[in-house]
This record gives C-alpha cells, sequence and structure tokens, in this order.
C-alpha cells in the first residue's frame, strides 16, 4: 500500500493531480469509490450548490445540525489556510496522520485506474472515506464547481438538494446565462429528495422548478419565509422569523437571505423526520462560523477580510460597507484572478473607496498586483501594488481608514494568518 509519512507527502501526491485537464463526466470518481468499497452509500446529505453563499450555508447548517446532537460532516471548497479544513467532522478538521493515511489508500486505488482521477475527484474520495469511517450522521457536502457533472453528485439522492444564489462565473465550463448555469447546477436534484430553492431571479427560478417537477420532489423557497433584520453592528445581528427571534454571527444582509434558506432546510429535514428542536436552530446560527466572509480582524483600525471574487460579491460587499460603515470611505487591500470580471468588480465597490493597495493572489490565475493597479488607476483611483503580503497590509493600514481586504479567497488565508 502507498504510505505517506506526513500530510504534506499526500497533499503533495494530491497537489500532483493538477496536471490534468478538467473533464465532464462522474466515471471516474464512481469508478474509484467502488474500488473503495462505495462509502458514500453508508452516508446520508445535504447537497449545496450555487454560485456564491454556498459555504455560508454549508457552515449554518452544519452548526444546527450538530447543535441537533448529530454527528457532522462537512466538505466546504476550497480551503482558506490550510487544506485539512475542506474535511471536517463536528467542526473538526481532518487530523493529520489520518488525512495521510487516507490518502494512501486513495492512491492505491487511483494509481491502479486506466484514466487516473483529478485532484477534486480525489479529494471527494478522501472525504467519503473520513465521513463513512467517522459514521457521521450526515454530511452538509458543497458542490466543487457547476452541479450535474462535479464530483460531489456521486452520491444518491440527498436528504436535500440546496440550490443558493446563482450568477454568471465559471462560464467556460457552465454556460454563459444564468438560465443555463442554473440548469447545470439543478443537476443535484434526484428523485426522493427536497429541493431547497434561494430567492433568485424568476428566469432561474423556472430552471429549478421544472427540474424539481420533472424529478417528483417537493420544493421547498427560501422566499416564503417571513424574516425581518432587527439589528445588526459588526458583532452580529438579530432577526425574526416566523415569530421567533433570531441572533446571526455572520454579517451582511446577504446573510440573512441564506440564513432563509437554511430555515428551509431545517424545515426540509424536519419533514423527513430529523429531530431538530428549536434551540438547535438558535444556538447553531448564533454560533456558526465561516472565515473570510466579511469577517472582522481588527476594531482599531477596522480591518475586515471578504473572500468575494465577482461582481455579486462585490454587491453584497458594498451593501455591507453602507450598512456596517455608513459615510465612510475605506481603503480596499484586493487582489483577484484574472479570469473574473474585475474590472466590472472594481466598478461596483469603488464609489465606497478612498484608494486601493493590490496584491497578488496565491494562484496560477492570478491577476499580477501591478496589472490590477493599473487598472485602477485609468478608473481614477489611487492605487499601489505590493509582491508582499505584509507589506501590503502594513502600507493598507497605515492610511488611517477601515481597511477591506477582498477580492480572492486564494488572497484571503495568507492575510488571515497574519492576524492570528
Amino acid at each position: 500500500m502507498k504510505r505517506f509519512e506526513t500530510a504534506e507527502k499526500a497533499i503533495e501526491y494530491l497537489n500532483d493531480c493538477h496536471w490534468a485537464v478538467w473533464k465532464l463526466g462522474l466515471s471516474r470518481t464512481k469508478d474509484l469509490l467502488h474500488l473503495l468499497g462505495d462509502p458514500q452509500k453508508k452516508l446520508k446529505f445535504v447537497h449545496i450548490a450555487g454560485t456564491n453563499g454556498k459555504g455560508s450555508t454549508c457552515a449554518m447548517t452544519e452548526s444546527v445540525l450538530r447543535h441537533a446532537g448529530y454527528k457532522t460532516g462537512m466538505f466546504p471548497s476550497p480551503f482558506i489556510e490550510r487544506f485539512n479544513e475542506r474535511i471536517q467532522v463536528n467542526c473538526e478538521e481532518i487530523p493529520d496522520d489520518d488525512l495521510a493515511r487516507i490518502t494512501g489508500i486513495v492512491a492505491d486505488a487511483a494509481d491502479s485506474m486506466d484514466d487516473h482521477p483529478r485532484h477534486f475527484e480525489l479529494v471527494t474520495a478522501i472525504g467519503m472515506l473520513w465521513f463513512a469511517e467517522q459514521k457521521c450522521d450526515i454530511v452538509v457536502l458543497e458542490v466543487g464547481m457547476g452541479g450535474e457533472f462535479d464530483s460531489t453528485n456521486v452520491i444518491d439522492p440527498p436528504e436535500a438538494a440546496v440550490i443558493c444564489n446563482i450568477g454568471l462565473d465559471h462560464t467556460q465550463f457552465l454556460g454563459n446565462t444564468v438560465e443555463e448555469i442554473a440548469k447545470t447546477k439543478g443537476g443535484i436534484i434526484k428523485p426522493g429528495s427536497a429541493v431547497v430553492l434561494y430567492d433568485n431571479v424568476p428566469s432561474v427560478c423556472s430552471v429549478i422548478e421544472k427540474i424539481t417537477e420533472e424529478k417528483g420532489d417537493r420544493l421547498y423557497y427560501a422566499r416564503d419565509v417571513d424574516l425581518k433584520p432587527v439589528s445588526s453592528s459588526l458583532k452580529g445581528q438579530v432577526f425574526m422569523a416566523e415569530g421567533e427571534e433570531y441572533t446571526l454571527s455572520l454579517l451582511g444582509r446577504h446573510q440573512l437571505q441564506n440564513a432563509k434558506v437554511v430555515l428551509k432546510i431545517i424545515e426540509s429535514l424536519r419533514d423527513k423526520e430529523w429531530k431538530i428542536p428549536l434551540s438547535a436552530v438558535r444556538e447553531g446560527l448564533s454560533s456558526a462560523k465561516w472565515p473570510a466572509r466579511f469577517e472582522l480582524l481588527a476594531e482599531d483600525p477596522v480591518f475586515i477580510l471578504d473572500g468575494g471574487h465577482n461582481p455579486q460579491c462585490a454587491e453584497a460587499m458594498a451593501d455591507a460597507v453602507s450598512e456596517y460603515l455608513p459615510d465612510t470611505k475605506v481603503t480596499f487591500l484586493i487582489g483577484m484572478l484574472g479570469d473574473k470580471d474585475y474590472s466590472r468588480t472594481l466598478d461596483i465597490i469603488s464609489p465606497y473607496a478612498a484608494e486601493f493597495v493590490t496584491l497578488t493572489p496565491e494562484s496560477e490565475r492570478a491577476l499580477p498586483a501591478s496589472e490590477l493597479a493599473e487598472t485602477i488607476i485609468k478608473k481614477g483611483f489611487k492605487a499601489e501594488a505590493f509582491d508582499d503580503t505584509d507589506e501590503g497590509i502594513s502600507c493598507a493600514r497605515s492610511k488611517g481608514r477601515p481597511v477591506i481586504a477582498f477580492g480572492s479567497l486564494y488572497m484571503a488565508g495568507s492575510i488571515r494568518k497574519r492576524f492570528h
């Protein structure tokens, strides 16, 4: 059997499998899991797809289920600071020794296949093995990209198939319109699942409604939740829903929309006879943590980290700045990937900016900091570019204004580490 002495060696093996071009289809993942004894068939899932809000919805859902007394698995993507974040049981990352051990088991099976599995397919298999070994009651499973052909879609019908906010992203793979993208993401819907739908635009809702009807499933609309904000600050927010008061640790009005999705997920699970008391919902929402989503890292001066990376995220960011920092110009510490719509993103957030400091995210797809700064300057704003993260943070904080680090999850991890 292949053995990896450390988690670092195991991760090196997984990263070496980035060489293969991404290909449509689930056959490799299915074959790999079959060689491993089909661990996914021993598990139950809440399967969550969408363009934005998947991670936050996963975190809130997992927290509620854990507070209800269930042993939870969570499979978020991507990680912020360390790989182990991607595979969690009861909110605890997979230990290094177990990651090395299980990667060895998966590698043995993968290396025996003629069509070698790709990176995300291998990670999916590692997660399934760990969750089955740990005898999780339920796994909150985040789709990596798309839905229909995503590796996570090898599972049997989940307890709930969840479609979060849908926008234009990964258009080279998923489609050029939100309706095409919705159809791809709706591929996670299977006969026997409850379907939970974010309050998307009508054309997206129509696509999901049609798929749900074809599969014979029941559709739960987040828009049906009667939610009213009560108060909000950088410490958290309070809202009323269906006559009950809740505290939410996550910031931003967009998180209230995600919370409506979570409340409908819980309703759908209760209808399938999962025991989830109101106290668990309250405790789960108030204690849910999701890093790098309008996360307050420092108060004096204010330093906020957000991994948003597309125009939809920028709109949520602009709304949050208006809510939490009214009548205030901020310093944006920003880095973006070259394949994102960074020009439109800049147009959305620039009215809130005093100046920009640019960084290069840790990704081969990164837009160089100098190139991003040139784009910003052409739009009429001040911008300074840095290759070193520490220098960029120091420069941004020296301006004497609130700082918002924004633009890519691939930048968020290195910034977050500095504040630990």
